[in-house]
């Protein structure tokens, strides 16, 4: 056989490459068209709204920020590893149904939860309701915390971020050495010292990588944040476009936030060092479950189970009574096409990010290169960045494009064209794209990863081309990789709530917007049918994910 058949893929830098594989440079840069007016915007004079921001709102911004972000990276981070210990190395009453039901709080977007909880446990709720009411006090006469302020805001976001941490944890746990834990007991360590000084230090990886996470999603958080009256870049930004009329000043804030993502995947990065951990050996045998009696066995039971009721269970259950009891007041025909204009977009953005992952996740398959991998990295690069950053981005180049159509048009043809692309539902689905492609990219490269590269050199001794092999041989086996990254894509975009604010065309609200309007109305019994439809879509990819870890695939 030739040797050049066996070949997966010509190189990259062959000018036969074909015309498609070349075009995926400039679909990247497209993709990063956003991120980049944002930093352009940036360096340009600061006008008098970013100056009366700098001299008087951004302390408060960046320190409302950083405290929030601080609280709950340590609530989430001891929570998911603590969770994550307990279910792979103990047995106790219902370890097998918690160590999947601790999944669930990923399919309650945060901002949910916090109108759940503001709404059971304020002022004028049904918890200080039933209090005053058994007491006879008044307001005023007693103390109770404060639902709306920063340490609530945490509870709510690390109560739902958490299984970021607990899912890479848990797979962290699992990989270690079993003959580390068995030693560490033979020499008297309890499972308490083995998870301090054995365990927990050779899964600092994955529980920094875990935290990482959270504080991406606390950075992208607007809507808890706006609903419990605190003010963070995130709040800032919509401020700025919304209240002051400013799009420098908002992109000003915004590259300032990139900024803050920026150090911290350096710092993230950066706290490895030099250093690996691996397991010392490839064939130890499975975890054995220590079983645990009488308080201890309740202690992991309620350390288990306090998370899941806090993060999904009481949010859930409030929205189901709210659903059932008030419900949207809006008649069937009026509330309609809310959930229309959410599925319809998350249906769009859920096809374009797969045909988009698929696309470029198979050209740097078939024609490798150093500017291809590096081309993909960037377009995966939109997940770690807020929306309503991406929301300005988009904005931003959309107007500049659109103005100089419409000034070129009158002096030239003397009509007047208008905003083409700015506040439509294509400029939408755009901030979608470019907000959600890195999930779809990172879904189809794992199911890339797992085909061998023998295959598609097959296929081509066998007389098909490389378009042929690729959709008769690869294609089909690829398929649950794509079905996973549609998934996802869409159960996020349905989800998305700043990009959705600021970008959406007038008059067009999704259910997530739904939500967002009667929660600032202070409707909060009236949103609960909007905000179970969207948790009832997050469930899907956790219904996938649960399956994928009982079949030992997590």
């Amino acid at each position: 056989m030739n040797e050049n058949a066996s070949q997966p893929a010509m190189s990259a830098t062959n000018p036969a490459a074909p015309f498609w594989a070349r075009l995926t440079l400039l679909v990247v840069a497209l993709i990063a068209l956003p991120i980049a007016a944002v930093l352009a915007a940036a360096i340009t004079p600061a006008g008098a709204a970013w100056l009366h921001i700098w001299r008087t709102s951004l302390p408060e911004l960046l320190g409302t920020t950083a405290a929030l972000a601080v609280l709950v990276a340590l609530m989430a981070g001891s929570t998911g590893a603590v969770t994550a210990w307990l279910v792979t190395t103990c047995r106790f009453p219902g370890r097998d149904a918690l160590q999947l039901a601790l999944l669930l709080p990923l399919a309650m977007p945060a901002y949910v939860a916090g109108y759940a909880w503001t709404w059971l446990m304020d002022v004028a709720g049904p918890v200080q309701g039933a209090l005053r009411g058994a007491t006879g006090w008044r307001y005023g006469d007693y103390w109770f915390p404060e639902i709306r302020s920063l340490p609530g805001a945490a509870v709510v976001l690390a109560m739902v971020l958490y299984p970021y941490v607990y899912l890479l944890c848990r797979a962290a746990f699992l990989a270690q050495s079993t003959c580390l834990v068995e030693v560490s007991r033979t020499l008297g360590h309890t499972l308490s010292r083995v998870f301090w000084h054995v365990a927990l230090p050779l899964a600092r990886p994955a529980l920094v990588a875990g935290i990482s996470l959270v504080l991406m999603e606390v950075l992208a958080d607007f809507g808890t944040v706006q609903h419990f009256g605190l003010r963070t870049f995130t709040t800032g930004i919509y401020e700025a476009w919304f209240g002051m009329a400013d799009r420098g000043a908002a992109s000003q804030l915004a590259a300032a936030l990139i900024l803050c993502v920026a150090i911290l995947i350096g710092l993230e990065q950066a706290s490895r060092g030099g250093r690996r951990f691996h397991p010392m050996t490839t064939r130890s045998p499975p975890f054995r479950p220590v079983a645990l009696t009488g308080w201890r066995s309740a202690l992991a039971v309620l350390a288990c189970g306090a998370p899941l009721l806090l993060g999904f269970a009481i949010p859930a259950g409030v929205l189901l009574a709210l659903t059932i009891r008030a419900g949207d007041p809006l008649s069937p025909d009026r509330f309609l096409p809310f959930l229309t204009n959410s599925l319809t977009l998350a249906a769009i953005t859920a096809t374009l990010a797969v045909f988009l992952a698929a696309w470029l996740a198979w050209a740097a398959r078939l024609y490798p290169s150093v500017s291809r991998r590096f081309a993909n990295r960037v377009a995966g690069l939109g997940y770690a960045i807020p929306g309503s950053v991406i929301a300005v981005g988009t904005l931003v180049p959309f107007g500049l494009f659109d103005n100089a159509l419409d000034a070129w048009m009158r002096a030239h043809l003397g009509i007047g064209t208008g905003l083409l692309l700015s506040g439509t539902i294509a400029a939408l689905v755009f901030a979608y794209l470019v907000r959600f492609l890195g999930v779809a990219l990172s879904s189809v490269d794992s199911g890339l990863a797992r085909l061998k590269p023998s295959l598609h050199a097959a296929a081509r001794s066998l007389g098909c081309g490389s378009a042929e092999a690729v959709l008769r041989v690869e294609l089909p086996l690829s398929r649950g990789a794509l079905l996973t990254a549609g998934i996802l894509v869409f159960v996020d975009t349905m989800k998305e709530l700043p990009a959705t604010l600021i970008v959406r065309p007038f008059d067009f609200d999704t259910l997530a917007v739904r939500v967002y309007n009667l929660a600032a109305d202070e409707r909060l019994s009236e949103a609960g049918t909007s905000a179970l439809l969207i948790v009832i879509a997050g469930l899907l990819p956790v219904f996938a994910l649960a399956r994928a870890m009982k079949q030992g695939r997590g």
